[in-house]
């Protein structure tokens, strides 16, 4: 639970890094109600920080000109979270300069207390990550620029490489950006096709930004719009599976986007194309719930051949 200093000094932290924000915006950063802020913001007043409050339904609190606070404020367990998330970001290769996160942790490091930055230090060298390295690389350049326009909302060309290698050109509206499961996306409205589509950012070649704007559709969730388009991606394979147990132990195992999954008199059905039914396979021997595959044939096969190949594994034939 946060503390009532916790809060005061994140509200004015909060107030310092925008120009302005609304009641219920800080009520909701940090999950109080909006009588909570009002009287957080009288404090801040109480101490001669010189917090406006703009009246109105649509009212906003800022800080007065000229004021600033000290440029760095954070206690053990910030530094530690700020450390580590760029550690972090370093290891899984996420689209940032490896040298603007080490400046980072330098900057960070140079204006900690010796206390905090000991406490920093030892945590750096007793944590270690080991983790799979991303399946594509991406140009740093092209992700920023993207996340500039998803911002602006404004309209961008680029040059895409589909996954059989040909090359198009589109004009596209990017309503967000989603990293999943190891692959970047941007999810937005393809003028070309006039439709919403999903790219994956590391099969762009190039972008541009352009000076047209656009709308996003209020409350659009681009990650929820993503495993929908993963579960209902068309593929020569139509697989359908009967999983004898119910909705939530299957949720459990499969993700959103794994397919389309149904409720019925004799099970769960799971139902999905596809394009390769290898990794299909091995996820059904990955899944400790009873299951019966009514198709595709060809999944079915493959399912002999790795319990023949299981079974020959278990057989004594050498000496």
């Amino acid at each position: 639970m946060y503390s009532p200093t916790t809060r005061l000094l994140t509200i004015l932290e909060l107030l310092q890094s925008h120009q302005r924000m609304r009641g219920a915006e800080l009520a909701s950063r940090l999950e109080i109600s909006q009588r909570t802020v009002r009287r957080y913001v009288v404090m801040l007043q109480d101490m001669g920080i010189p917090v406006e409050a703009e009246r109105g339904p649509d009212g906003a609190y800022y800080l007065g000109r000229g004021y600033t606070i000290p440029p760095l404020m954070i206690n053990p367990t910030e530094a530690l979270a700020l450390v580590l998330g760029l550690r972090m970001i370093h290891a899984l290769q996420f689209p940032v300069d490896a040298t603007a996160i080490e400046g980072a942790i330098a900057k960070l490091e140079r204006v900690m207390p010796t206390i905090l930055l000991d406490q920093v230090r030892a945590f750096q060298e007793a944590i270690t990550f080991h983790v799979a390295p991303p399946p594509a690389l991406l140009q740093p350049s092209i992700v920023a620029s993207l996340s500039v326009a998803v911002h602006t909302r404004q309209q961008v060309w680029l040059s895409y490489q589909t996954y059989n290698g040909d090359a198009s050109v589109r004009v596209f509206d990017p309503y967000g950006i989603v990293y999943y499961q190891g692959y970047w996306y941007s999810v937005g409205y393809c003028h070309q096709r006039n439709d919403l589509r999903t790219f994956r950012i590391d099969r762009i070649q190039e972008l541009k930004l352009l000076n047209q704007s656009f709308e996003r559709p209020q409350d659009f969730d681009a990650l929820h719009h993503m495993h929908t388009t993963l579960a209902t991606m068309a593929g020569p394979y139509a697989v359908e599976i009967v999983f004898a147990a119910t909705m939530e132990q299957v949720r459990h195992v499969l993700p959103p986007a794994a397919g389309t999954f149904e409720q019925s008199e004799v099970g769960i059905i799971w139902r999905r194309e596809t394009y390769e039914l290898t990794s299909i396979a091995h996820r059904l021997l990955q899944i400790d719930l009873p299951a019966t595959i009514r198709q595709p044939s060809e999944l079915k096969a493959m399912m002999h051949q790795l319990a023949a190949k299981a079974l020959g594994m278990t057989l004594n034939q050498h000496p």
